[in-house]
């Protein structure tokens, strides 16, 4: 255990902004909360862009804007990868959204274990896109929570929870940037009592855990004979990625914004255009249908409906059309 009038050392391993989020609220109580981020894991730089230039992560982005020194294996399966970490000597290492798995040796350097930021009310949603799949399983809530890492997958004793609703009208982009917030702030706190010796761990109820799987972009495609409020999730859920899309024969039509519709569609066949108005296109679904106000043809651009009919894309939509599977 650290002294508790000495800072804690804390290395942090995160990739994407929600990441980012943690590790500015992190640099930036450093000082009031008696803490320093002594170092900063990120994933490998990635081709990104038309260009396909290399790219640094927000998290390495951010470490860099304040002089953290940062660090980048591909993995920590090499023994001067380990001893690069144990060198550094930290007190407590911080996981959010890093994207490797980390070994069991890896878990154990640090003096007080590795804590993870998780995007879900644990043992709710365990695994790779807990916040799309809140939103596609009809979840009413969500949050963060703070839980000491083991060698199982999202499996660990839980330190800390915070919640959030999840709005009828909300995309994965919009749950995302609310949590991350959340994520920060929870992190600090935690922290705090982890410093002070107050954190209270509790164990997960494994009766209530699910397992939010991996996107993949095939998950997007859009079978009109499916329950309407069922479609309207997963499209909220994959936007903006994988994103959801509607097969055609010309190619696939992305749908980029959509809604629930109120139309009464017993009579009309599933994928069937039964409205057209200048801001959406209503489809049948199963047992109510799916309006659409923004979406993307094959080659072009963004477009709200409005324009869309407008355009050279106009035939597209025609009332009593079919329209993909």
């Amino acid at each position: 255990m650290t002294q508790q009038n000495s800072p804690l050392k804390i290395v942090f391993a995160g990739t994407p902004e929600f990441a980012a989020v943690s590790l500015k609220a992190l640099i930036d109580s450093s000082k009031e909360q008696n803490h320093q981020v002594i170092g900063v894991y990120s994933q490998p730089d990635r081709p990104a862009g038309r260009g396909q230039k290399m790219v640094a992560s927000p998290v390495k982005q951010l470490a860099l804007e304040h002089d953290i020194p940062v660090y980048q294996p591909l993995n920590f399966k090499q023994e001067e990868d380990r001893q690069v970490l144990a060198n550094l000597d930290a007190d407590i290492m911080v996981v959010a959204a890093y994207g490797l798995i980390l070994p069991k040796v890896v878990l154990e350097t640090p003096k007080l274990g590795c804590i993870n930021v998780h995007a879900s009310l644990l043992p709710r949603w365990r695994g790779a896109a807990p916040i799309h799949r809140a939103l596609i399983e009809g979840d009413k809530e969500t949050g963060i929570t703070i839980m000491q890492m083991d060698v199982g997958l999202d499996t660990g004793d839980m330190l800390s929870k915070v919640q959030c609703d999840i709005l009828d009208t909300d995309t994965s982009a919009d749950l995302h940037d609310r949590l991350a917030p959340l994520g920060g702030q929870l992190l600090v706190q935690t922290l705090d009592l982890i410093k002070q010796g107050k954190h209270q761990p509790e164990q997960q109820d494994e009766s209530l855990a699910n397992y939010a799987s991996k996107l993949t972009k095939q998950e997007g495609a859009i079978d009109w004979h499916t329950q309407a409020d069922t479609l309207a999730r997963k499209i909220r859920g994959l936007s903006p990625w994988p994103g959801s899309y509607i097969e055609t024969e010309q190619g696939n039509i992305k749908i980029h914004k959509a809604s629930l519709h109120s139309l009464d569609t017993n009579q009309a066949v599933p994928g069937t255009v039964i409205e057209i108005t200048k801001k959406e296109v209503v489809i049948a679904a199963v047992e109510g249908a799916i309006a659409l106000q923004n979406v993307q043809f094959p080659g072009g651009k963004r477009l709200d409906i409005r324009d869309a009919l407008n355009g050279k894309f106009k035939t597209a939509f025609e009332v009593g059309k079919l329209i993909g599977s």
